[in-house]
């Protein structure tokens, strides 16, 4: 009569009669504990593989083809387990062994994949191989790591493995927590961008390397402080374009797209600005002395909605400008042509439109609160509806 133990959970199961083969004693072994038994040791952990080894009373210990657990140090489940999730396991990811037991791939991740696969018995079938192992079709290299964090519950990524690669095989088995942690360990190996201003020598070089009749791209870019004077940028699109504190004395602008650029504390004394669309750009505080708005063929410029405040734009040519709803508050418009200018619903308060030509300009709805007049080449009507 020999006493057969089923070593994942470590009690005494049954006592059985085995007569004949050690095919058989595994055949008896399966019925009586519900397993499929493949493999059959003694007290010390040998492996029997001729039932002639065995002796009457020997206990006996067999498996579904684990390595051996030493009963003196293994004998308690942690609490609060069920014997089965103590099971030793072995899989077979890619060509490669992994040995761990379910209660690893279970507790951490209840609602993975890797825990539904694994947290009953039978549910992963007969998908095993000549060895018993679970077959898993996955990159091992990327498993590795997630079984590590299952067990330990830390991130730890040898050189060389890709991160992304990891990433996907974590939500390839839904290890959600393992997600989180990949996706802030990849950002932060991400090298940082560079928002450093583009230098003057840099966008020349930019300027030379592009074909003449291509359009010209500048959205966004950061050209803070630098100098740009006297450089040919006509048609450029500097849409939200960071150009604060440029120095753009005798550029040519003209039909430069600057919709929504930052111009604030800019230089562009003398510039050719023909056309050019200024739309809701920020202009404060820059300096836009003669310079000429001013299109013979009738494009007119558009500094609709732009922050003026504090400009100086003395002597600049601006007839026809669209200077619908800007802000000029303080400004310095003087000996300014703003002829047929539209200004209505412009702040002007406080502005100094001394010596201004605004014959046929629109002022309805303007502010004027504080501004200067004196010496207008064209007096100012009250028909202009001006506030």
């Amino acid at each position: 009569m020999l006493q057969v133990l089923y070593f994942s959970s470590l009690s005494p199961r049954n006592v059985v009669a085995v007569y004949g083969t050690l095919s058989d004693l595994l055949s008896v072994a399966s019925s009586k504990l519900g397993i499929k038994a493949t493999s059959v040791y003694n007290g010390k952990g040998g492996l029997i593989d001729d039932i002639a080894l065995i002796r009457d009373d020997d206990v006996l210990f067999v498996c579904e083809g684990e390595p051996f657990i030493d009963p003196q140090t293994d004998s308690k489940p942690p609490e609060g387990l069920s014997a089965f999730h103590t099971d030793w396991l072995t899989l077979n990811v890619g060509g490669r062994y992994f040995t761990t037991t379910r209660s690893t791939l279970v507790n951490k991740e209840p609602d993975s994949m890797l825990a539904h696969m694994f947290k009953d018995k039978g549910v992963w079938g007969n998908k095993q191989d000549h060895r018993g192992a679970f077959l898993i079709d996955r990159s091992p290299e990327y498993f590795e790591p997630i079984l590590n964090y299952l067990r330990h519950g830390q991130l730890i990524v040898n050189d060389g493995i890709n991160l992304l690669g990891v990433l996907e095989e974590a939500r390839f088995f839904g290890i959600d927590s393992l997600i989180e942690h990949l996706e802030v360990a990849i950002k932060n190996s991400q090298p940082p961008e560079d928002h450093s201003p583009i230098s003057r020598k840099e966008f020349v070089r930019f300027l030379l390397a592009t074909p003449t009749k291509s359009e010209l791209r500048c959205q966004g870019l950061n050209f803070s402080g630098a100098d740009l004077s006297r450089l040919d940028l006509r048609y450029i699109n500097f849409k939200m374009a960071n150009l604060s504190r440029c120095n753009l004395a005798h550029a040519n602008l003209c039909c430069a797209n600057l919709e929504r650029a930052d111009l604030s504390g800019s230089v562009l004394d003398c510039a050719n600005l023909q056309g050019v669309k200024m739309l809701c750009s920020n202009a404060e505080g820059a300096s836009l002395k003669l310079c000429n708005f001013e299109d013979p063929s009738g494009l007119k410029a558009n500094l609709e909605g732009a922050n003026l405040k504090g400009v100086d734009m003395e002597g600049s040519q601006m007839t026809g400008i669209n200077l619908r709803v800007a802000t000029l508050k303080n400004a310095k418009l003087k000996n300014c042509n703003l002829r047929g200018a539209t200004l209505a619903g412009t702040d002007l308060e406080n502005c100094d439109l001394s010596g201004c030509d605004l014959q046929e300009a629109n002022l309805r709805g303007s502010n004027v609160k504080g501004a200067i007049f004196e010496e207008m080449l064209t007096p100012l009507h009250m028909s202009q509806s001006v506030r």
